[in-house]
């Protein structure tokens, strides 16, 4: 994996071709995990679009979202702080506190409650951008907010399709339900409309200076694609040779352990498609040679709950999971103008990336805003310093994937998960890869006595909101919830996977709208 990533390019003075400010393109793909790329290490799904973009850049093989669900670790990325310090800590619209109660008493704890929208205080990325004089964009899921708190309320000088939302409504092919982006073509796809629009207002603003955010609502449920795509990857699947099990139980529920769902493999090429489009209209326009490039993911791919669309192995977990599954993504910047390495292991997060970005843009920091991120640009221009500091991650809420209310440090190439419903702690060793699955808490204790000081001294600090013990629990009933998701949903699963991989498979008339019939 990443063998064509390794080793050091020649060091090249670091210095901007040109005298103008450069642009700046962010991709921010949903749900996307951290081993859905060919370049990170999938035998199944091809995305060579992006697999260039990471050779052309510098890849953060220890890359982490800051938070295991969306909306917690967008709001990340658009303050520069973690989760817990800004507040919202589970997907808006999630519910919390008593009202837990109204979707489940399966569970010991009631989840904290949380920040509903994007706080008007902090100075987003996007308006630290425009106060320099970019031209700001956004394009696509927003989920940080209702109106009076969309990207138009945050910086951004236009939005195409960013509202409440956190999935599609009415799917990946139009008409879709979206205020904010007329239907235009029945059957039309919503990831290449995104890159359209984004490739349009490259085109028109080729002469100034941009900041563009293109966030797509791929590869987030509903999984759809065309009947073509999914006949490519229902073949591929196929010649591999289809297993009979696909599935297998985590803590509370199933999880894929196989990469071979033909509809998501779809969905994925679609978006590396849509980044194709997008790269191409920067060179097109003259650009590619001044634009920083970002590309990442809100969270990890979704294995579990959902549409079990991924897996997500080596790596354990997967969306909503506190482990490596979760948290672990594609993590890669592009600048042109700098070539001294390929590739990091230094942990970096999704909270850098709004110093990283002024820094490159050479515009001045806001330390007092982007508080719990560091600027790369060292990293990226071969410094050999390493960037030593913990990284913390709250979610005190259950995961609607199978993930439980914990809180997590990492520092120094360890690990420390705490639960909230009964105390309890594990502690991993890094690189992940090789000990997700190892608690080694026993052997080094006064490790994890240590970093758990340190956790909660931060949590502390920052005014973190925890779950509460619900009093109505019922043990017996949760043992029955259980049984039940091994006794009926597990063969359920492994049953649809199979016929989705059936070569007669046909989800609906039109192909979820793909296929438009005649009016």
């Amino acid at each position: 994996m990443l063998l064509t990533l390794l080793g050091c390019k020649t060091n090249q003075p670091n210095v901007v071709k040109n005298e103008k400010k450069p642009n700046v393109l962010f991709i921010l793909v949903d749900d996307l995990g951290y081993h859905d790329l060919g370049v990170t290490g999938s035998t199944f799904y091809e995305t060579p679009n992006i697999d260039k973009l990471a050779n052309e850049g510098v890849v953060f093989t220890n890359g982490y979202a800051a938070s295991r669900v969306c909306s917690p670790s967008r709001a990340s990325i658009m303050t520069g702080k973690f989760t817990g310090r800004h507040g919202i800590t589970d997907w808006i619209g999630a519910l919390s506190g008593e009202e837990w109660r109204s979707k489940s008493n399966y569970n010991k704890l009631l989840p904290a409650n949380y920040v509903h929208a994007l706080p008007h205080e902090d100075i987003t990325i996007a308006e630290a951008f425009k106060e320099q004089g970019y031209k700001t964009f956004f394009a696509g899921k927003w989920h940080l907010g209702d109106e009076g708190s969309y990207p138009e309320d945050h910086g951004f000088d236009i939005n195409i399709a960013g509202i409440d939302a956190g999935s599609p409504k009415g799917g990946f092919f139009s008409p879709w339900n979206n205020p904010k982006l007329q239907n235009n073509q029945k059957g039309e796809n919503l990831t290449l409309r995104l890159a359209n629009e984004t490739a349009d207002f490259i085109a028109e603003h080729k002469d100034s200076t941009f900041f563009a955010f293109l966030s797509f609502y791929a590869v987030h449920a509903p999984i759809q694609t065309t009947q073509e795509k999914w006949a490519k990857y229902r073949n591929k699947a196929d010649s591999i040779g289809i297993a009979e099990n696909g599935f297998e139980m985590e803590r509370v529920l199933p999880i894929r352990r196989l990469q071979d769902n033909p509809i998501y493999g779809g969905l994925v090429e679609t978006m590396d498609d849509a980044v194709g489009l997008v790269l191409k209209a920067l060179k097109d326009n003259g650009l590619d040679d001044n634009t920083i490039v970002v590309f990442t993911s809100d969270n990890g791919g979704v294995a579990s709950g959902d549409n079990y669309a991924t897996s997500n192995l080596p790596l354990r977990g997967g969306k909503g999971y506190q482990w490596e599954g979760g948290i672990k993504e594609p993590f890669f910047i592009k600048v042109p103008w700098l070539n001294s390495i390929k590739s990091s292991v230094v942990p970096v997060v999704s909270t850098d990336l709004y110093p990283t970005l002024l820094d490159l843009a050479n515009l001045s920091l806001k330390n007092e805003q982007h508080l719990d991120g560091v600027s790369l640009k060292p990293l990226l221009e071969g410094s050999q310093k390493d960037i030593n500091r913990p990284l913390f991650w709250h979610y005190p809420h259950y995961g609607n994937q199978g993930g439980e209310p914990s809180s997590i440090i990492q520092k120094d190439g360890w690990k420390l998960i705490h639960y909230w419903e009964d105390g309890r702690e594990e502690l991993f060793k890094l690189p992940s890869e090789e000990n997700d699955h190892q608690n080694v808490i026993s052997e080094y204790s006064k490790i994890a006595n240590a970093l758990s000081n340190e956790l909660m001294q931060w949590l502390k600090q920052v005014n973190a909101r925890y779950p509460i013990k619900d009093d109505e629990f019922n043990s017996e009933k949760r043992l029955q919830h259980l049984q039940n998701i091994v006794e009926k949903k597990l063969p359920n699963l492994e049953k649809q996977r199979l016929e989705v991989l059936s070569s007669d498979f046909k989800p609906n008339k039109d192909w979820w709208g793909s296929k438009p019939t005649q009016d």
